[in-house]
């Protein structure tokens, strides 16, 4: 089964299909959370359901599904209340799960926003409710609806459940003239335990926990029934409002307290990564105490200002993230460390576990990333688990936290045997007895057979098959493999896949008469490779299976480049990595020289050129069309920033311009349509005015594009 393989062992037919099983298993999911308040699974789990199928999006983007749940919030509303539009969208967040991704988190935040290291970012940092989310409008002070977050867009009218709970206020003291207040309906511990036990005595539903129970509470048709809950609610955030409620997250809680709400005592401003762990850590230890269920701690940039700048992704804000607590641990052996290869030959190290039990899945592998991580050190050389390696025999603390995949917390050396050796990382690739060698700055070890290791041609054959590449259909993972070991009609690499239906003529043994073949289905099979002749030149280069090019640089490539005897011809006088043509290739915003190195190394493997050119004797490779263009003033202009940029950030500037159909360069040359120039513009403005090309200053090129509305 699929979903019993760690995602960087999926195949494309894998992927596909645990994202169709990811898909039904987190919409069922979702309504038994958000409109029947009757969870199946725990938190974690689902957690993990939605992070393994975020991570399987990230490594096979091109089998990202119309109904993805990385792009859906909530779930649909019960048909038992009326509905109600929100006027503002309720969003969901992010996910951090360790110190590092907290860190990140703040890094990302600098580099979108050109905030220095060094300078003052102030966050707040409060508990994560683990409640209902409801959304309370007031107009003139007056309470008018409570709406529940539902989808996002679309939730349910329950006004008259929330006039009965009596952290609500019916009027608001000091208040904008229209202000929507949004914040969480819980219950809390003891009131839960009571309610159970009432329940319990009158022969009713028992609840499963304080979330179950307050969401039930709210969404009685009888307000009689939700009178007789004790539900509380603490205020944190809004949607529309007439008037600004402060300029920080922090005035702004302040403010509503003073309206009349309850928001948590413990909302702290922090400064950086470090201070907001530390309130977490706090918080934490003071879970049990607390009186209420909390599942982490949500962090928000202070700075209205900032947020504004910072914006929205599709289902979350930049500008916020939810640090959740960990999920269960175990403890458990190594048995065995394993080595797996990869496409691109990477040696990847796999800790074969006895089999134990973590968050309700029967664990028995774990991923230990490589050689770095399993002498205790990271990437940079800092220690990790305080230096303590992982050795063979060694009891490990395992834990899923947010991660279907099972990592490796901890090591317990204390159980660890007298006779223990250090675990040797191979110098040797295990399927093709190559050389491994890691690079100065790679973080893996990779195995220099190429070709010949069978690890890395079947995986790459695989890659060329699937979908987002030639997409081939009949000819999946399965196939792929057993043509692979096939004696008579073997496919080794990518060419052999289009002589299969003249070997097949040529062949004794036909492949129709094979086991799990028939006439029609071997005809479908050739078919279907005949009709993959034709073929667009982004798929080409992105079913090479190239390292460092992906689906999106393909694209940014073949269009680019347009043809194949263009992007050929390049890569054939950029092979020295030197003249005009390497700069050229350099300078593709998207590309820069780690990419532009892996390119022109494939090509000029004289064994890899020599089977491309055999696959290219079989194939029609279609020019890139242009992308389509709208009505925006700068849809399909080539631009440039450079000098200093006072209104926004470069990152900033770049993803405005390529939302409206914008190509960002990183260079200047006759095919560019304006240079934006800031501040301390220097060669780039110089070659501009020398090509004649259009020089516009920050509010030029903003009075521009604001042309779009």
């Amino acid at each position: 089964m699929a979903d019993k393989i760690a995602v960087e062992e999926l195949n494309n037919e894998q992927a596909s299909a645990e994202l169709s099983r990811l898909a039904k298993e987190l919409l069922k999911a979702n309504r038994l959370y958000y409109t029947q308040d009757a969870p199946t699974i725990s938190d974690a789990q689902y957690d993990a359901l939605k992070q393994r199928n975020s991570e399987i999006e990230q490594k096979f983007p091109e089998l990202k599904r119309d109904d993805s749940p990385s792009d859906k919030v909530g779930a649909p509303v019960s048909e038992t209340f009326s509905k109600i539009t929100h006027e503002v969208k309720m969003l969901s967040l992010g996910n951090a799960f360790t110190s590092e991704d907290v860190a990140e988190f703040d890094t990302r935040i600098r580099k979108y926003l050109g905030v220095p290291t060094k300078d003052m970012l102030l966050y707040t940092a409060e508990p994560k409710i683990d409640g209902l989310s409801l959304s309370l409008r007031y107009e003139n002070s007056i309470l008018i609806h409570a709406v529940t977050r539902g989808d996002g867009e679309v939730g349910e009218n329950v006004t008259n459940n929330a006039r009965t709970i009596a952290d609500i206020p019916q009027r608001l003291n000091n208040a904008p003239d229209i202000i929507e207040i949004r914040g969480e309906v819980y219950m809390g511990t003891a009131d839960f335990v009571a309610l159970n036990a009432r329940q319990e005595k009158l022969g009713r539903k028992i609840f499963a926990n304080p979330r179950n129970a307050a969401a039930g509470s709210l969404r009685q048709l009888d307000a009689n029934i939700t009178l007789q809950r004790p539900l509380k609610f603490f205020a944190y955030a809004w949607g529309v409002a007439s008037t600004p409620l402060a300029t920080t997250q922090s005035l702004a809680i302040e403010r509503m307290q003073d309206m009349g709400f309850v928001t948590n005592p413990l909302t702290q401003i922090c400064n950086g990564p470090k201070a907001l762990t530390t309130h977490y850590a706090k918080i934490e230890e003071a879970r049990a105490t607390l009186g209420y269920d909390i599942d982490g701690v949500v962090y928000k940039v202070d700075d209205l200002t900032l947020q504004a700048r910072l914006g929205f992704r599709a289902t979350t804000p930049r500008w916020a993230i939810a640090h959740k607590f960990p999920a269960e641990i175990a403890h458990t052996r190594i048995e065995a460390i394993e080595i797996q290869v990869g496409r691109t030959g990477a040696l990847s190290p796999v800790a074969r576990l006895l089999p134990v039990t973590v968050g309700g899945v029967v664990v028995s592998n774990a991923t230990l990333h490589n050689e770095d991580y399993i002498t205790g050190r990271d990437s940079k050389g800092n220690l990790i688990r305080e230096g303590r390696d992982i050795r063979v025999g060694d009891w490990v603390e395992v834990y899923r936290a947010g991660d279907v995949i099972p990592k490796i917390r901890d090591v317990d050396i204390t159980k660890r045997p007298d006779n223990s050796k250090k675990y040797e990382f191979p110098t040797i690739c295990p399927e093709c007895g190559s050389l491994a060698i890691r690079e100065v700055g790679d973080s893996v070890a990779r195995c220099t057979g190429g070709i010949i290791c069978p690890a890395q041609a079947v995986e790459k054959l695989k890659h060329f098959v699937a979908r987002g590449a030639f997409d081939i259909e009949g000819l999946g993972s399965k196939q792929i493999e057993m043509f692979f070991d096939d004696t008579d009609l073997r496919v080794k690499e990518p060419a052999d896949i289009f002589t299969l239906e003249i070997r097949d003529k040529n062949n004794f043994t036909k492949l129709k008469n094979r086991d799990g073949w028939g006439e029609r289905s071997a005809d479908n099979l050739f078919s279907a490779i005949n009709e993959k002749r034709k073929i667009p030149l982004n798929k080409l280069i992105y079913a090479l299976g190239i390292r460092h090019v992906g689906d999106t640089s393909s694209t940014l490539l073949a269009h680019n480049y347009g043809t194949w005897p263009t992007f050929i011809d390049a890569m054939n006088q950029a092979k020295d990595q030197t003249g005009d043509v390497w700069d050229a290739l350099n300078a593709i915003d998207g590309v820069g020289s780690v990419l532009a190195t892996a390119l022109v190394e494939t090509f000029s493997k004289p064994e890899t050129r020599a089977a491309i050119d055999r696959l290219l004797d079989q194939l029609d490779v279609q020019a890139m069309t242009q992308r389509d263009t709208s009505d925006s003033p700068v849809a399909g202009k080539t631009v440039v920033f450079t000098g200093t940029l006072e209104r926004m950030t470069r990152a900033e500037a770049k993803v405005r311009a390529e939302d409206l159909g914008a190509k960002v360069s990183g260079s200047v040359s006759k095919k560019t349509d304006f240079v934006v120039a800031g501040p301390g513009a220097g060669s780039k403005a110089k070659k501009a005015r020398d090509l004649n090309v259009t020089l516009l200053s920050e509010d030029e090129w903003l009075e521009l594009i604001n042309k779009t509305g």
